[in-house]
């Protein structure tokens, strides 16, 4: 949230198989084209980004059989909820 002030809110939900932690922020959201780039070595929306972050992040949350899910309007923020799968022990 570079451009302008904002809060930023954390939901964590559980249900049976899996724990879903979703941030939502109050940005300058983002268009269809720029969710299906994110991820993509050195695609970034920020100035002085890199386009390393996103991809670190799904390679991580990917690792440990999770997924990534984005829900974004242009104007009206962004959320991302990242999915985890619940480990029986």
């Amino acid at each position: 949230m570079d451009e302008k002030p904002g809060k930023i809110t954390i939901r964590v939900v559980k249900n049976d198989h899996h724990i879903i932690i979703s941030f939502t922020d109050e940005g300058i959201g983002m268009t269809p084209e720029q969710i299906k780039k994110l991820g993509e070595p050195f695609f970034t929306t920020k100035q002085k980004g890199t386009g390393l972050g996103m991809l670190t992040t799904f390679k991580i949350i990917e690792n440990h059989d999770g997924n990534i899910e984005i829900e974004s309007e242009v104007g009206k923020g962004t959320t991302i909820h990242v999915i985890l799968p619940i480990q029986s022990e």
